[in-house]
Formats: structure tokens, C-alpha cells, sequence
């Protein structure tokens, strides 16, 4: 089989504190080079896209450019989602290797930089979004539009990106299947209510479900531990490791596909999967 992505957790470490982002029990980690290539040796043949985030700010990662290398000479096309905190750094490898699209986290923003340097913050995301997007997507999002608190944010980055566009509401294009809008050629505008991160410690919410997990992709931490989805952060469905198993073997594990044929059904057989609050229409 195929999967339509994979993520891989290049580090599961961040520079900002987001009150709403899942607090991992995990220690810090680093995935090394080495072990990105070994990731990458094993999982090709069942992809041709990764996605370098579960936990953790990718642009952080102090030898991201080599990682990037790596997928590059893999004819890997790469997804990155981060805070922007530190694309300027990182802008050439960005823009010069095998990267197909930038998601730019704008809530992360709200709790992490002081309201005084909101507007330059919000400007510098656009100025790098025109930019990179001669090669590059780019999706400028706020997931947190559910939030009261978050209001005076959301509403002056809303209005900032629109205005930098030049664009009305009567205007917007709407994008085909997606929660959001066009601004310009390679560049999207995306917001979103929050949502519930799974936990195991709740009561089950959600047994009648659908999920992506193990049919459109996979997650791989840093550590090497393989697991269904992307909101698993803490490894509560662990499958197997990638530095120790070939894929096969770990796909082949009796829980995920147990696991696969529930959600074929619509249904959750993990009482983990039922608290989360990921739906898919």
C-alpha cells in the first residue's frame, strides 16, 4: 500500500508555550540525520510525501538543512508546519530544497509574542508567504476561531492578511474541499475551531468514527515509534519502531489493523481513538 503522507517528528521540542497544544510526557528528543536517513530508507516505497511535524517546532531542529537534504536527494516532497518564528533563518533551505508547502501556525502567535509585535509578526508571515510562494505553498492558518479570548487576534490577523491582499469578503475564492480561501497563486488563508485532542484519561466521546489513520497516513516520532496518526503524540497506539522493524512488519501489527478495519466500519475499537476530537464530515 501507499499512503498519501507520513509524518515524521524531527523533534518533538518547541520555542513557544501554547496553552492549547498537547503537553507530551515525552523528554525532549532530536531525531539525527542518520536516523532521518534511516526513516527515509525504510518508508520510500510507501510514500512520495512527509510531513516533518507531530509535537515540536521542525525550524528549531539545529541541523534542519541536512534533513531537508536527505529528502531532497529521496525525491521526497516535504510539508512543513511551523510558528514562523524562525523562517528567516531557515529561509534558503526552504526555498531550496525538495519543500512543497509551508503551513504557518499564525495562532501560535497570540500567547508566544507580545501584543505589541502582533502586526510585525503577522507582516513578516505574509512578506515570507509572497516570497516563498514563487516555489512553495503556503497556508497561513488560525485554527482557534472557537476561542472568546483569542478574539482581538484572530480578528486583526483576519483583517490584516485580507488587507495585505487586497482582498473584500465578496472577493474570497473559495477553495474545493477545504476550510479555506484562496489569496493568491500558491498562497491560502485557513481557520478553524480548536479541537480535542485525544486523551486517555477521558471518557469516551466518540465511538461512531472515521479516521485517516493507517489508510491515508502514519506517524513516526522522534524516537523511531511508529503510530497511527498524527494526534497521537504519546504513543498511546504504538505499532512497532522504524529503527528496529521494517514497515511491513509494523503495518502487519494485529492492532493497527483491527484498528483499520473499525474505522472502515465506522467505527473506533480504541477507546483512545474515541476521545478524540479530530471528525472527519
Amino acid at each position: 500500500m501507499k499512503f498519501k503522507k507520513i509524518y515524521i517528528e524531527i523533534t518533538n521540542s518547541c520555542n513557544y508555550d501554547c496553552s492549547y497544544c498537547f503537553k507530551s510526557s515525552r523528554g525532549h528528543r532530536l531525531m539525527s540525520p542518520s536516523e532521518f536517513q534511516v526513516v527515509v530508507d525504510k518508508i520510500r516505497p510507501y510514500t512520495d510525501y512527509v510531513y516533518l511535524h507531530v509535537l515540536g517546532e521542525p525550524l528549531t531542529h539545529p541541523q534542519l538543512g541536512e534533513i531537508l537534504s536527505i529528502a531532497a536527494k529521496a525525491n521526497l516532497f516535504v510539508n512543513i508546519t511551523t510558528n514562523g518564528s524562525r523562517l528567516k533563518i531557515h529561509h534558503q533551505a526552504l526555498l531550496h530544497n525538495s519543500v512543497r508547502q509551508i503551513n504557518i501556525s499564525l495562532h501560535d502567535a497570540e500567547e508566544n509574542v507580545h501584543k505589541d509585535g502582533w502586526m510585525k509578526y503577522l507582516d513578516e508571515m505574509i512578506d515570507f508567504s509572497v516570497i516563498a510562494s514563487q516555489s512553495v505553498y503556503v497556508s497561513l492558518r488560525l485554527w482557534n476561531t472557537t476561542s472568546d479570548k483569542s478574539k482581538e487576534f484572530i480578528e486583526m490577523a483576519t483583517d490584516r492578511v485580507f488587507e495585505r491582499f487586497n482582498i473584500l469578503p465578496g472577493e474570497l475564492h473559495t477553495v474545493r474541499k477545504s476550510n479555506g480561501v484562496k489569496l493568491s497563486d500558491r498562497i491560502f488563508f485557513q481557520s478553524s475551531p480548536r479541537f480535542e485532542w485525544p486523551d486517555a484519561s477521558a471518557q469516551p466521546s466518540y465511538t461512531y468514527k472515521t479516521c485517516y489513520a493507517l489508510k491515508d497516513h502514519i506517524a513516526i516520532l522522534s524516537d523511531g515509534s511508529v503510530v497511527p496518526c498524527c494526534l497521537d503524540a504519546d504513543a498511546h497506539l504504538l505499532l512497532g519502531n522504524v529503527f528496529f522493524q521494517h514497515i511491513e512488519e509494523i503495518l502487519s501489527n494485529t492492532r493497527g489493523v483491527k484498528m483499520k478495519a473499525g474505522f472502515e466500519q465506522k467505527k473506533a475499537v480504541e477507546p483512545f481513538c474515541s476521545t478524540c476530537g479530530f471528525i472527519i464530515d
